[in-house]
């Protein structure tokens, strides 16, 4: 796999990956919406990295600080 480089990723970025169209995305932390019972989560195009794997096996959790 890859290196991620996370210091390109948004600030609330919690994961990467690819998706089954070669196309990267940072995933964002999840907003609750206000006076509500649902969430939602947004992502964001990312660098691919040069990630050449199985783009199901892509998923990577940004590390602790």
């Amino acid at each position: 796999m890859s290196e991620i480089d996370w210091k390109q990723a948004p600030k609330n970025a919690v994961w990467w990956a690819v998706d089954a169209d070669s196309q990267a995305h940072w995933f964002l932390a999840p907003d609750v919406a206000a006076f509500t019972d649902f969430w939602f989560q947004e992502s964001k195009p990312a660098p691919t990295f040069g990630f050449e794997g199985n783009w199901r096996e892509s998923l990577t959790k940004r590390p602790n600080k």
